[in-house]
């Protein structure tokens, strides 16, 4: 199990290309060394361990089939790999029942770990961290509710009438909450950006 800390963004670019020309090494070789990491991320989406599992299939046999439209000027490898995951998991939610819930106390971290790119340069990393805890901190000051419909319509990319279907709540009530929401989160991200 590798940490992300640890992995070589130069390494994954050249296990991706591997895969990309179809070599079986590099792929497992590639497998092996984010497999926990996006697996992780999957878990933090679905909450459900079945189902993290089988997004974390689909997304590598993804990852294998669509290698070789990879391009490192556009993202580091595990922010592609991490997308793949992502949109993944958010067909897997949109298709199905599942129930997603918003843990306030989770978030802060998770935020900051979504965010987070090993390709970053060390100011882009603490840009990146300083910008994601400022919204976790604006986030967790939301009423749980609040925080849940923001969070199924912008960090789970559903829509108004999907987040009101999965919350069982009037659309109208889902658009004013989000509305309202983001008026706070904005209001509490310009004074600790004055602070």
């Amino acid at each position: 199990m590798s940490d992300v800390s640890t992995l070589d963004p130069q390494q994954l670019r050249a296990w991706l290309q591997g895969a990309a020309n179809r070599d079986a090494v590099a792929f497992r070789s590639l497998y092996d060394a984010t497999s926990s990491k996006l697996f992780g991320f999957a878990l933090r989406i679905l909450t459900k361990r079945e189902l993290a599992e089988e997004v974390l299939q689909e997304s590598f046999v993804a990852i294998w089939n669509n290698a070789g439209s990879y391009q490192s000027h556009l993202a580091a490898p595990m922010t592609w790999m991490t997308t793949i995951v992502r949109n993944k998991a958010f067909d897997l939610l949109r298709r199905s029942d599942v129930s997603v819930e918003i843990d306030g106390e989770q978030f802060d971290s998770e935020v900051i770990n979504a965010l987070q790119d090993p390709g970053a340069t060390p100011i882009e990393a603490l840009q990146m961290s300083s910008d994601a805890k400022a919204l976790a901190y604006c986030m967790s000051a939301l009423e749980g509710l609040h925080r849940q419909v923001i969070g199924l319509a912008f960090f789970h990319d559903l829509s108004h009438s999907e987040v009101a279907a999965q919350m069982a709540l009037p659309i109208g009530t889902v658009k004013t909450w989000i509305r309202r929401g983001l008026e706070r989160l904005k209001t509490c991200l310009t004074k600790r950006e004055r602070s």
